[in-house]
């Protein structure tokens, strides 16, 4: 059983789960109160989605999705986002209104996994039904539900993915790399590193991975507010204090995102150094750009659009008094419960493999022709 706090200094060691797509819900496992109960609700009912501070364009996408999704499925829709000088006080203010209001299911991308179970125990005890979209909620048995990609397959998928870049720039090791994590509020960004070392470890131990600046702990390699702004401050102390004398070259960077990808980018080109192997994630525009002009190595392909649909086929199975479909009943421990899951699989892109990835994708399909 994986358990992911959120404490960014949890380490995930255990194994993946295979997932079974066509697995029901009725597979349950884990403390807490059953949310499907079999009552439903009526099709026209509010349906509330409070989701993080407009951070990425993964987060802008949802929220259009979410409202022209559930506007086609007959629903009342609330979605909000949180207000980027307050996101805390401000998600737990809206997930209260939407308490207040009589929605019926509460979808969440968490601003703070972990400062929001009083909202949380609200909200199941007015009746609604809560969902974790993206982003664990932590510390509450009250939590019914979590969609999201495997999380823990993309912090593996990128730590391959900086070792086959280097690799293919220099066939044998040592390589020297540096390493990035997300924000320490988000549950996600632990789970990511976990996964990331879960392959870059092995090798770091036995030399062949040498971290130029020793900043191997998640403490160190943290990113608040997953700022593209922290990450180039942070590059340029690392360029200024590692590479910039002694002779040392940088081989590759561990990003956990796009945006903090092109961040690292831009502080290596700003100092006249050759552009390292640097991964990514969220197969955001700008960065598919610069994969396929040879500078960013990679990125993962997260499909907003399936996880949208999924979660609205979540509500539509509550609405009619059905259990919502999950594929995994055992890998997520919020500290509290296990909460049932459902995981979609994850893609890795290079430009090697970017047309096909894209290729149903209207907006990023013709960025690699």
């Amino acid at each position: 059983m994986r358990k992911f706090y959120s404490s960014a200094m949890a380490v995930g060691t255990a194994a993946l789960l295979a997932l079974s797509m066509s697995a029901c819900g009725s597979e349950r496992d884990g403390d807490g109160d059953d949310a499907g109960s079999g009552k439903g609700f009526k099709k026209d009912a509010l349906i509330g989605v409070a989701l993080p501070s407009k951070t990425s364009e993964n987060w802008v996408l949802a929220g259009g999705l979410f409202e022209s999704g559930l506007k086609d499925a007959g629903f009342k829709f609330d979605v909000q986002y949180a207000n980027a000088s307050s996101p805390v006080a401000d998600q737990q203010a809206q997930i209260t209104a939407m308490t207040t209001k009589g929605a019926k299911v509460i979808v969440i991308g968490a601003t703070d996994a972990a400062q929001l179970s009083t909202q949380v125990e609200a909200a199941k005890k007015s009746g609604a039904v809560v969902i974790a979209y993206d982003r664990l909620i932590t510390g509450t048995k009250d939590l019914d539900y979590y969609v999201a990609f495997d999380n823990f397959k993309v912090g593996q998928l990128q730590g391959q993915a900086l070792i086959d870049g280097m690799k293919a720039k220099k066939a044998t090791g040592p390589w020297t790399v540096e390493l990035f994590s997300g924000s320490p509020d988000d549950n996600n960004s632990g789970v990511f590193f976990n996964g990331a070392m879960d392959v870059l470890k092995p090798l770091i131990d036995k030399g062949d991975i040498v971290v130029g600046s020793g900043q191997k702990d998640i403490q160190q390699t943290a990113t608040q507010g997953w700022k593209a702004e922290n990450a180039q401050t942070r590059m340029d102390s690392l360029l200024t204090s590692t590479y910039n004398t002694g002779g040392k070259t940088l081989d590759g960077v561990l990003s956990p995102n796009d945006t903090l990808a092109r961040a690292i980018i831009q502080s290596v080109k700003s100092a006249g150094k050759p552009i390292p192997v640097v991964t990514g994630q969220d197969s955001e525009v700008e960065s598919v750009k610069s994969i396929m002009a040879g500078e960013q190595y990679s990125t993962i392909n997260k499909d907003t659009r399936k996880l949208v649909a999924e979660t609205i086929n979540m509500v539509k199975a509550l609405q009619g008094g059905n259990e919502p479909t999950v594929n995994d009943t055992k890998s997520y421990d919020n500290k509290a419960k296990v909460v049932p899951s459902f995981l979609l699989p994850p893609v890795i892109v290079t430009k090697a493999n970017a047309a096909q990835a894209y290729a149903d994708d209207p907006k990023l399909a013709p960025l690699t022709k």
